[in-house]
């Protein structure tokens, strides 16, 4: 294995440890937050989503005029199109039917969460069933692209990025401002070792920034999925797989930052960038996650969901995943990393990522548990983090 490789895989599992005991100790869960919007009126969570996405829009744009970022958009950012908004509706359904997103289900994993482990056996599927349309569904994404050679909005306008960062980057800080008046931005917590959200909101994107600047893009986690679903398919469908487009594209193609190496990957089941970027990544947030547990003594595998909530979790893991390469990619992609830069294909996925967690709490609550249960099962997984 070439040394960049070992180095980039070693700042990868680093960044993902450090990713990991966030996300644990503070219960940073994306598919929480809008849950939370849609069955019980609650918004305080997504206050920490708006502070994440903000601080990164300002620690990103620093960045570029400190001429730190190189590559700017970074790549895996395409032109919008209409499959950005598709995804991103799919996506939201079927993280809240997931109980977690694509990161939320790994550090919930990592704590000993059997539920998060089906709908990573889901997610896995589901980014392995894309492959089965991907022609198709490559060819709708290319044919309704508009605005082609242009991914940010400030591209689209043909302004300098500052302009509508910093008009942005305004308005978000005098909400941020407001809330931390009134201190709508701290949570009561008697807990040992809880995080307040907050912090752990700018210690993500501290996170992300390190990541955009030293390894060429934000964090992302999902192609590491459809690799996954390579690497098991080929033993027992060989021939099948190898006959599958889509696990011979090599839509990764950069040089990257420091070394001057050009790396390149795919979704196919062989070793490359990708896999040296996002296996790393996704062990360190399940290993930070569960060192995190240990340390508090909060390590636990437990069973004793009803079955409908297995069912939930492997369904919404299966449209997660076919989601997030029909997106293409994942929320922590888009909101963490595309929409601080404002890329129109982030904006395209979270204007689909709301109506999409509401009809997954729809769902979730009609379906998976009686309404009354659904609410004190909300209020429980709240208030474990804020006991005594």
């Amino acid at each position: 294995m070439d040394d960049h490789y070992a180095l980039i895989m070693g700042v990868c599992l680093v960044l993902g440890l450090f990713a990991g005991v966030a996300m644990y100790l503070s219960d940073f869960c994306i598919a929480g937050m809008f849950r939370d919007l849609f069955l019980l009126r609650r918004t305080v969570m997504l206050r920490y989503l708006a502070l994440l996405v903000v601080s990164s829009m300002i620690l990103f744009e620093l960045a570029r005029q400190m001429r730190l970022l190189t590559l700017y958009p970074f790549p895996l950012l395409y032109s919008p199109t209409p499959a950005n908004l598709i995804g991103g509706f799919l996506f939201g359904t079927g993280m809240v039917l997931a109980g977690g997103c694509v990161v939320g289900t790994l550090y919930k994993m990592g704590s000993g969460s059997v539920l998060s482990a089906t709908a990573f056996i889901g997610l896995i599927a589901g980014s392995g069933l894309y492959a089965e349309i991907h022609p198709f569904w490559a060819s709708f994404a290319e044919s309704t692209t508009f605005f082609r050679g242009k991914i940010t909005i400030p591209q689209i306008l043909g302004v300098d990025p500052l302009v509508p960062i910093l008009a942005a980057s305004v308005f978000g800080l005098y909400f941020i401002r407001l809330w931390s008046r009134d201190r709508k931005l701290v949570r009561l917590s008697y807990a040992k070792g809880y995080l307040q959200p907050w912090k752990a909101a700018l210690l993500l994107s501290v996170i992300g920034l390190l990541s955009y600047a030293f390894i060429g893009m934000p964090l992302g986690v999902t192609s590491s999925y459809a690799k996954l679903s390579g690497y098991f398919g080929s033993i027992f469908f060989k021939e099948h797989i190898d006959g599958l487009a889509y696990f011979h594209a090599l839509p990764l193609k950069y040089v990257q930052p420091f070394s001057g190496m050009r790396l390149e990957g795919g979704p196919g089941p062989v070793f490359d960038a990708i896999s040296a970027i996002q296996f790393p990544l996704v062990a360190g947030i399940v290993l930070g996650s569960a060192a995190s547990a240990a340390w508090l003594k909060e390590f636990n595998i437990h069973f004793g969901a009803p079955l409908r909530q297995y069912v939930s979790a492997l369904s919404g893991g299966v449209i997660m995943g076919l989601a997030s390469r029909m997106a293409p990619t994942c929320n922590i992609w888009h909101l963490c990393g595309g929409l601080p830069i404002l890329a129109a294909s982030s904006v395209l996925f979270l204007l689909g990522l709301f109506p999409g967690a509401w009809l997954g709490s729809l769902i979730f609550a009609g379906l998976v548990t009686k309404k009354g249960e659904t609410i004190r099962m909300c209020l429980k997984e709240k208030e474990y983090v804020e006991r005594n």
